[in-house]
C-alpha cells in the first residue's frame, strides 16, 4: 500500500512539473511596471495599511485564473476563440479592439520601466529600449513554445530579488503581520484610489486570454487539469507574496522615514539606497526583469487573443510564414510600444494610470463572458462550475464591477484634475 501511494505521489509530481508554466508565468508577470509602481506607492505613502487587501486579491485572481485554465484544458481552445464561437464575431471584434488598446498602453508602460530602471545606471533609453525590443522580438519569433517558456520560468526566479530587498530594509514585521489580517479603511480619496488600483493591476484582462491560450498551446488536457489547477494557485500565491515584499520594502524604506507619493518605480528604488547597495540593486534588477518580462508577454497575449478571436493562425510553435498576422501584430505592438517611450518627456505615470483605467473598463465584460462559458454544459460537460464555485465567481464579478466603476470615476477625476 505505501508503495502504491508513493508511485501515485511521484506520478502527480511528474505531471505537475510537466504542466507548470502557463498559470505560474501569467500570475508572476502580473507584477509588471504598473504593478510595481502601484505596490510601491502603497507602501511609500500608506505604509503597511494596504497589506490586508492581498488576501482577497489572491482569491479573486485564483477564481479568474482557474476558470481560464479549466476551459483551456477541457475545450482545447483559447478564450477569444470560445467567445467568437458562442457569442458571435461582432462581440469578439469590439472586445479585441478594446483589448488591443488597453494592452498597447501596458506595453508602453513596461518599455518605460526598462528605460527608467537602466537610466539609474546612466544608460540612455535610446540604447536600452531598442535593445530590449530586439531581445523580446527575437525570443518569441525565433523560439518555440517550450524554449520561450523556459526563459520565462527562469525570469520568474529573479522576482525573488524583491523578497531580498524587503528583508534588507528591516521593516516592522509585527506591524506588517497585523496589517495583513486586519482590514483598515480610511476615508481618504487617495487611499481608496490606491486600494482600487491594487485590485485593477492584479486582475487584468490580458492575463485571462494569455493563460488560456498558453494552456492550449502547451497541450494541457482535462486529465492533467488537477495538477494544472495547483500550478495556477501556486502562481497566484507567489504573485501576492512578491507584492507583499514590494509594499513592505517601500514601507520600511520610505514611509518610515517620510510618507510621500513616489513619481515612478525608480523613485522607490532610490528610496531603498540608504539601506545599502544590495537592497537598491535588487529592487532595480527586479524592475528591469519585470518590465522586460511583461513587455514580452503582453504583446504576445494580444497577438494570441486577436488571432484566435478573428480566426487567424497563432502560436509560438508556428513559423512566421504559417502565422503572419500573429507575428506581425506582435511585432507592431513592440515597435509602437517601444517607439512611443523614446519620445521626449514621455509621461510614464499617466500612461500607467491610463492603462489601469482601460483594464478596469474591460475586465467586468471579460469576467461575465468567462462565467457564462464555464457554465455551458454543452461546452464544458461535467467540468462546469459547481454551485459554490459559481457563488464565489459571481460575487467576484460584482465586486470587480463596483471597484471598476469607482476606479474609472476616480481615475477620470485624476486625469482631468
Amino acid at each position: 500500500m505505501p508503495m502504491k501511494l508513493l508511485k501515485k505521489f511521484k506520478y502527480h509530481i511528474l505531471v505537475f512539473f510537466s504542466v507548470i508554466g502557463p498559470g505560474f508565468i501569467t500570475a508572476i508577470v502580473d507584477n509588471d511596471a504598473g504593478g510595481i509602481f502601484t505596490y510601491s506607492q502603497a507602501g511609500a505613502k500608506y505604509g503597511y495599511l494596504s497589506l490586508w487587501t492581498l488576501l482577497p486579491i489572491t482569491v479573486l485572481l485564483i477564481v479568474a485564473q482557474e476558470m481560464c485554465s479549466r476551459m483551456g484544458a477541457v475545450t482545447g481552445k483559447g478564450l477569444s476563440d470560445l467567445i467568437r464561437e458562442e457569442f458571435g464575431l461582432r462581440t469578439t471584434f469590439f472586445m479585441m479592439l478594446a483589448l488591443v488598446l488597453a494592452n498597447l498602453t501596458n506595453v508602453m508602460a513596461n518599455f518605460a520601466g526598462i528605460a527608467s530602471s537602466l537610466e539609474l545606471f546612466h544608460i540612455s533609453r535610446y540604447i536600452s529600449v531598442p535593445i530590449g525590443a530586439i531581445l523580446v522580438w527575437l525570443l518569441v519569433v525565433k523560439g518555440t513554445y517550450h524554449s520561450v517558456e523556459k526563459v520565462f520560468l527562469y525570469a520568474c526566479v529573479i522576482f525573488l530579488s524583491y523578497i531580498v530587498s524587503g528583508v534588507l530594509v528591516h521593516p516592522d514585521w509585527k506591524e506588517a503581520a497585523i496589517s495583513s489580517v486586519i482590514p483598515t479603511i480610511r476615508y481618504d480619496p487617495g487611499y481608496i484610489f490606491m486600494l482600487i488600483g491594487m485590485v485593477g493591476t492584479s486582475v487584468a484582462p490580458w492575463m485571462q486570454f494569455f493563460l488560456q491560450a498558453a494552456v492550449v498551446e502547451k497541450g494541457v488536457t482535462a486529465k492533467d487539469y488537477a495538477e494544472s489547477r495547483i500550478e495556477v494557485v501556486v502562481g497566484c500565491i507567489a504573485m501576492s507574496v512578491i507584492a507583499f515584499f514590494i509594499i513592505v520594502a517601500c514601507a520600511g524604506a520610505i514611509w518610515k522615514v517620510q510618507p510621500r507619493d513616489i513619481t515612478d518605480s525608480t523613485d522607490a528604488a532610490l528610496g531603498l539606497r540608504p539601506f545599502g547597495d544590495y537592497a537598491y540593486y535588487m529592487f532595480c534588477a527586479g524592475l528591469l526583469n519585470a518590465s522586460l518580462f511583461a513587455a514580452c508577454i503582453q504583446p504576445l497575449s494580444t497577438a494570441y487573443t486577436v488571432c484566435e478571436g478573428l480566426g487567424f493562425e497563432s502560436g509560438i510553435n508556428k513559423k512566421f510564414s504559417d502565422a503572419p498576422i500573429f507575428y506581425w501584430l506582435f511585432t507592431l505592438l513592440i515597435v509602437i510600444g517601444a517607439g512611443v517611450v523614446l519620445l521626449p518627456n514621455f509621461p510614464l505615470v499617466k500612461m500607467i494610470l491610463f492603462s489601469q483605467v482601460l483594464n478596469g473598463i474591460l475586465l467586468p465584460f471579460v469576467l461575465i463572458y468567462m462565467i457564462r462559458l464555464i457554465n455551458n454544459k454543452g461546452l464544458m460537460r461535467e467540468w462546469v462550475a459547481s454551485r459554490s464555485y459559481n457563488v464565489v465567481a459571481w460575487v467576484s464579478v460584482v465586486v470587480m464591477i463596483v471597484l471598476t466603476i469607482t476606479l474609472v470615476v476616480l481615475s477620470a477625476k485624476e486625469l482631468l484634475g
